[in-house]
């Protein structure tokens, strides 16, 4: 076998690596785990008694947020705010099930840094006022709450981020290509041409020029992509990282510019029937950007690749998920009203001011006398969190026992 392969495996097997790598990273960890099943985590939700579920109004969900998939989003003049990221599970849905899953990855955090129970009760009681808060606060243009230490760590970082940043990070120093190897794998013949083909139509192009005010009729010039190995519940989809140089046609000068394409899939988050939503998976998933995180939607288009669905998007240095690492106690609290009042503003924003106030008051059904938090959101996230730990050691068994026999 030569030095290349073991790099990097051969397009037939592909599908097979990725499977492996995918099973690697969620047996490594409980949040990868939750991260990498957003299918299970709607199983959960039906097995244990949906109806117990506030009916919220008919928007736009994320469908996955968790921690993981919010952070500082920079917009197409380079303005960078905190909001949701990512949108592959994105329907006109239940905003109920955005708070359980955001409640459910704070809670696993929370038990990962070993905070005690009464940390955890806290946190959700801190995350169902912050939302509540700021959708109270969107009615009357108010209701902005403090970044915690975290966040305004990890917008630090992004503020001072430039392309000189992102380009260390993905691209190859001596010539702009990706390195190959653990990240970056070669395409298929085929797919090169499909990424040439790609690039030349009017919309592609017209992404590739709407950043930092490049003129509509810049060259755009495919230097490189590749196959690009990363996430986790995304491992096994398509996800091609694409460099372009885009160049003034007068002057010469030109600029590079990192395109990031991504297949879109079924969502597994449930849509609310007899709503209008787009049937083709990319077009919903741009959509629910542009209502749910304006910086990010403002900046993506749908297309197809190899009659598949796909959604681009240039990838910006400003562009950073929050990592919570080794949290305090009174930290967690904090993070967990302050990110859901981000959720509640890409919710109530899309909400008249009655709808607002209907949602605000089905917020508070069913509160325990004994904890300041809904009894449905206490319940389910800890119902959740209990089958979640279930299932992450049975997959870490099952793994452990197939590399114990394959060895």
């Amino acid at each position: 076998m030569s030095k290349k392969s073991l790099q990097y495996p051969d397009f037939a097997e592909r599908a097979s690596a990725l499977n492996a790598r995918r099973n690697l990273k969620m047996a490594r960890s409980a949040q990868a785990y939750l991260r990498g099943n957003t299918l299970k985590f709607y199983e959960w939700i039906e097995a244990a008694a949906p109806d117990r579920l506030p009916q919220g109004p008919a928007l736009w969900i994320c469908g996955d947020c968790h921690v993981g998939n919010m952070g500082p989003v920079a917009n197409a003049e380079s303005k960078v705010k905190i909001q949701i990221r990512d949108f592959d599970q994105t329907v006109i849905g239940n905003p109920a099930h955005d708070l359980i899953r955001l409640g459910l990855s704070l809670a696993s955090a929370a038990r990962g840094f070993d905070l005690p129970g009464v940390t955890t009760a806290r946190i959700l009681e801190q995350m169902i006022d912050g939302y509540a808060e700021a959708v109270d606060g969107c009615s009357r243009n108010k209701g902005k709450s403090k970044q915690p230490e975290c966040v305004r760590y990890v917008m630090g970082r992004a503020l001072g981020r430039s392309w000189s940043h992102l380009a260390s990070e993905c691209i190859g120093r001596k010539k702009p290509t990706f390195p190959l190897g653990k990240h970056f794998w070669p395409l298929s013949q085929h797919e090169a041409v499909e990424i040439t083909q790609l690039f030349q139509q009017r919309e592609v192009q017209q992404l590739a020029t709407l950043l930092r005010s490049r003129n509509a009729d810049y060259h755009v010039e495919v230097l490189d992509a590749a196959y690009w190995v990363k996430g986790c519940s995304s491992l096994g989809r398509l996800r091609i990282a694409v460099l372009l140089r885009v160049s003034d046609k007068q002057t010469g000068h030109g600029e590079l510019c990192f395109m990031d394409i991504k297949e879109a899939v079924k969502a597994a988050a449930p849509r609310y029937t007899n709503v209008g939503m787009p049937r083709d998976n990319a077009q919903r998933i741009v959509m629910g950007a542009q209502h749910l995180a304006p910086n990010l939607g403002e900046r993506i288009v749908a297309s197809r690749f190899e009659d598949r669905a796909v959604f681009i998007r240039e990838l910006l240095p400003q562009d950073l998920k929050l990592e919570l690492d080794d949290l305090t106690g009174d930290e967690a609290i904090k993070t967990a009203r302050f990110l859901a009042s981000v959720v509640a503003k890409a919710h109530a924003d899309q909400l008249d001011d009655d709808a607002r106030r209907a949602w605000r008051k089905e917020l508070d059904r069913n509160r325990l006398k004994t904890l300041d938090a809904p009894s449905w959101l206490w319940t389910s996230v800890i119902e959740l969190l209990v089958s979640h730990e279930s299932s992450y050691l049975e997959h870490c068994r099952r793994y452990a026992l197939e590399h114990a026999t394959a060895a």
